[in-house]
């Protein structure tokens, strides 16, 4: 997937088809873009409501980070079939991640793409919300920062679930709601996070999470996004 030849058909693809498709269907609008002004390679975490999280995520990259970007893709959805396997990394650059058990290969390929210079879209709650709120964060991309000393950018999309969310969401909230074939999203870059001296990486993983959180919070206007106690 990051050969010269496929990285110039997905460029190609995701400036001219892709990235246009999704803004021209979602009015995206994106904040906080200048988090990427840092040091790199970035690892971003969004939440996770639907299976166009992806191209939302990707269209709201400053173009010069999306070139260089690979997406953490669940093995079992994506990488089952070759057909689907081979759109996945044409278009997304995936690579596949085992989020049912530990995996020591998708690990280590995840962190080999770091290391080589590339940002990864990961998303922590391993799989898509199936409540409609934040789910607690498997440490990916806490370990992965780690491994690497890549920045997180935490990551909050608004609203995605429910646009075409009765075909690629899964939380009832979304799978129910009214079908729409356009929506206006937004996509926030939080603050960069590095991990500190003498930080867990518990800690660091409670971190990432309490970002996002907060920036659901504050975009979504539900104080109560985020809080396992109020979910539950």
């Amino acid at each position: 997937g990051r050969s010269y030849r496929v990285r110039s058909v997905r460029w190609f693809a995701q400036r001219f088809v892709i990235t246009p498709l999704v803004k021209s269907l979602t009015s995206l609008e994106v904040h906080g873009e200048e988090s990427f002004a840092g040091r790199g390679p970035f690892i971003i975490t969004p939440n996770h409501n639907s299976h166009l999280d992806t191209p939302v995520a990707l269209s709201a990259l400053p173009p010069q980070q999306r070139a260089k970007t690979v997406v953490a893709a669940a093995m079992d959805n994506f990488f089952m079939k070759s057909s689907i396997a081979f759109l996945t990394v044409l278009f997304f650059n995936g690579i596949p991640v085992d989020r049912h058990k530990v995996n020591r290969r998708s690990a280590e390929l995840a962190q080999e793409v770091l290391v080589d210079g590339w940002n990864l879209i990961i998303y922590p709650e391993g799989g898509r919300t199936t409540t409609g709120d934040l789910m607690d964060f498997k440490p990916g991309a806490a370990y992965l920062a780690e491994k690497t000393d890549a920045t997180v950018i935490p990551t909050y999309i608004h609203d995605a679930g429910f646009w075409m969310g009765w075909r690629f969401a899964k939380a009832a909230v979304h799978r129910e709601a009214p079908h729409h074939w356009r929506r206006h999203l937004t996509v926030h870059f939080g603050e960069p996070l590095r991990m500190r001296e003498g930080e867990s990486m518990r800690a660091f993983n409670d971190r990432i999470h309490d970002a996002v959180a907060d920036l659901g919070r504050r975009v979504s206007g539900n104080p109560l996004y985020g809080i396992s106690d109020a979910a539950s």
